[in-house]
């Protein structure tokens, strides 16, 4: 596994795209792996700029409201995002036997990816971390996390 910041032109490379100062994220991304025969997986901090994230707001998606993987040029968004992410993992292990569980099937991760997001915005607010806003940034208004 490797964290880069651009997206490259890796055949069967896979970039999900967290909240780099998500607690709960880096977690979940530092167990998150990827079947050796789908390819690698790059782990792109969303408040870190780049040519991933600039796609990423084109498309009108907000990273605060859920995460991205970018697979064969097409990009997951949310339940959909950890849905594809768990159907191509490594079938091995507790962490991705407990993810195929809760997020193996559409309707299971549009049930449980909500209420993750919910945990995540609330240890986000607890910690006093600011949203990523990468759409308001877009539209000309200052970062949130601009100190």
């Amino acid at each position: 596994m490797s964290r880069e910041t651009e997206a490259g032109s890796g055949a069967g490379d896979v970039w999900l795209v967290y909240d780099g100062e998500c607690p709960l994220c880096n977690a979940y991304c530092k167990h998150a792996r990827v079947s050796e025969a789908v390819g690698r997986l790059h782990l792109v901090d969303a408040r870190e700029p780049g040519a991933l994230m600039d796609e990423i707001t084109a498309a009108g998606l907000d990273i605060d409201q859920g995460m991205v993987l970018k697979f064969e040029n097409v990009m997951y968004y949310g339940p959909e995002a950890i849905r594809m992410l768990t159907l191509l993992s490594t079938p091995s292990g507790y962490f991705n036997r407990v993810s195929y569980w809760f997020f193996g099937g559409t309707k299971r991760a549009r049930i449980f990816y909500p209420l993750s997001k919910a945990v995540r915005n609330l240890v986000l607010k607890l910690l006093g971390i600011r949203y990523i806003d990468n759409l308001k940034t877009a539209a000309g208004s200052p970062p949130a996390n601009a100190r």
